[in-house]
């Protein structure tokens, strides 16, 4: 092994962006103040984008690292590290795009023009490496191993690898054939197919080994997460329903509701679903409506909850609701696990007390949405989750870590899939005798998703990391969530700009990549949520 030059440069870009970013937050000292926050959000979010791109020439440095001392990396990993890394250099120079139509730009923070011009200096050698001639370079590259059949090195152990191929090949043989079709006609996943990802272990990924599942870690869950959701987002999120139910269960069970559950959502035997959001509510949590009531040995629960995933074939709710009046803030919920048949030829919800529609959506298919009323329906007393009440929504902010970690996984594969549709299609399409590869802001497109998709990907497993040292990580799981979902989203819309007019057509894959991709800067909090949960995280630690 021997020094890398990129790896200083990396290094030393970290460093200095780290300076700026400590700048802005100390010129913005009232953002600790929540009132000043919220009236500022632009402010507060655009500190949330820079800490965020600090974090990315972090992990893009650990990654070349120690690819450089395991004798791994080769110009490939070296030009997708350098592209990134200076275009994100770029944008923390000059603005950077926390949406279409919004960019959060260095005066706006405070930032200095001598802290400015110094961090010019030192990321110039990462800019020059993001040059369109270097692009190009770099895109002959990743063309030379795609056709060998390798793809840049991500880092991952033989373990790891072998997990990432084992689901690679599954995705390969039963997803990616099937996923269009089954898209294109609103159809669930099939049982046949659930029944095999049970029989790979998808659903007891985390579960620990005493109660039927794995005991993997939650790296491991982002590596199967992304494979899946590769093939189709929603197969990778059938996952997400056994794993947030089983990290409810395991945080506030009790010894007997862990007995109880954790061995059938780990079989694939009952399907979860998370039954939280309400109409009007959105991700206001801590002021829902939907009420339970003692009354002798069960509670009867009413209100209206609204997305709810899978709800119509799940068997098992996880079930938030009000259980004290007293109190209107989070103080008053509880969670409860609640049993439910699954839909019938006649009914979606056939139990009593239970109603409900399906909400029809363009994209995130394969386990159907649903509105669900509740009229006195009875949940057994037992099934209060850890047989207490008022814990609900503290059990519930304890999984949002996992749960916005699982979903910067599924933004990993989603980006990764419109990655490897644009390139196929830009090799084999030919327009004004030359093949669109060959093209250079073709070409320059595609290196650029490649390249967001590995920092993403990096991002993500950190937060993982940092997870399975049982730290907490719930600003590292936004920030991967926060740009994963963007960079997905970017990654879908050039590549159907790549298809050009037949990308518009529902017949082709990357129509339904692209419908797929919206929703990741929706759901498990929306990007300005995430933002802000970010932004008061930077502030509560820089009180510490």
């Amino acid at each position: 092994m021997k020094n890398n030059q990129l790896v200083e440069e990396l290094k030393n870009a970290f460093n200095v962006s780290r300076d700026i970013f400590s700048e802005a937050r100390d010129n913005n000292e009232e953002l600790k103040n929540i009132d000043y926050l919220n009236e500022n959000q632009h402010i507060g979010h655009g500190l949330a984008w820079y800490a965020t791109y600090v974090e990315s020439l972090s992990q893009l440095a650990n990654w070349i690292e120690n690819l450089n001392e395991e004798n791994r990396l080769t110009p490939l990993e070296e030009g997708l590290a350098g592209i990134g890394a200076g275009e994100y250099c770029l944008q923390i120079l000059h603005g950077i795009p926390m949406s279409q139509n919004e960019t959060i730009r260095p005066d706006e923070l405070k930032i200095s023009n001598s802290s400015i011009e110094k961090f010019k200096k030192i990321s110039n050698p990462l800019i020059e490496r993001s040059s369109s001639k270097e692009k190009n370079r770099v895109m002959r590259l990743l063309l030379e191993s795609n056709e060998s059949g390798i793809i840049p090195d991500d880092g991952l152990d033989d373990t790891y690898k072998e997990i990432k191929n084992q689901f690679r090949r599954f995705v390969e043989e039963e997803i990616t054939p099937n996923a269009h079709g089954w898209h294109l006609n609103d159809e669930y996943i099939p049982l046949d197919v659930i029944k095999k990802m049970s029989d790979l272990g998808v659903f007891g990924l985390t579960i620990p080994e005493k109660y039927g599942g794995l005991g993997l870690e939650k790296k491991a869950m982002c590596i199967v997460s992304e494979e899946l959701s590769r093939g189709w987002i929603g197969v990778g999120s059938l996952g997400t329903r056994s794993e947030i139910a089983a990290e409810l269960i395991l945080i506030g069970g009790t010894e007997a509701q862990k007995e109880k559950y954790l061995n059938k959502i780990a079989s694939g035997n009952i399907f979860p679903t998370a039954v939280f959001s309400e109409p009007d509510i959105g991700s206001d949590l801590a002021h829902l409506k939907t009420r339970g009531k003692l009354k002798d040995d069960k509670y009867l629960v009413n209100g209206n909850k609204t997305w709810i995933t899978h709800g119509a074939r799940a068997d098992l709710m996880t079930l938030l609701v009000r259980t004290n009046n007293e109190l209107s803030d989070h103080k008053g919920l509880s969670m409860f696990l609640a049993e439910k048949p699954r839909e019938n030829n006649n009914e979606f919800f056939p139990a009593e007390g239970m109603s409900g529609g399906e909400i029809n959506v363009i994209g995130y298919r394969g386990m159907k949405e649903f509105d669900i009323g509740f009229d006195n329906f009875e949940v057994p007393k037992e099934n209060l989750l850890g047989e207490e009440e008022g814990k609900g929504f503290i059990h519930l902010m304890s999984t949002f870590e996992s749960a916005r970690i699982q979903t910067a996984a599924r933004a990993v594969g989603v980006s990764q899939n419109a990655c490897d549709v644009a390139l196929k299609y830009s090799v084999d399409r030919t327009q004004f005798g030359k093949k669109l590869i060959d093209f250079p802001r073709i070409s320059e497109k595609l290196i650029m998703m490649f390249a967001e998709t590995m920092i993403v990907r990096q991002l993500t497993f950190h937060a993982a990391n940092i997870k399975d040292l049982a730290q907490r990580c719930d600003m590292e799981a936004g920030m991967a969530k926060l740009l994963g979902a963007r960079v997905a989203w970017s990654s879908a819309d050039n590549a159907l700009q790549i298809h050009g007019g037949i990308g518009f057509a529902t017949e082709t894959p990357i129509s339904r990549i692209l419908a797929d991709a919206r929703i990741l800067s929706i759901f498990e909090g929306t990007a300005e949520i995430q933002a802000q949960v970010i932004a008061r995280r930077l502030m509560e630690s820089k009180n510490r």
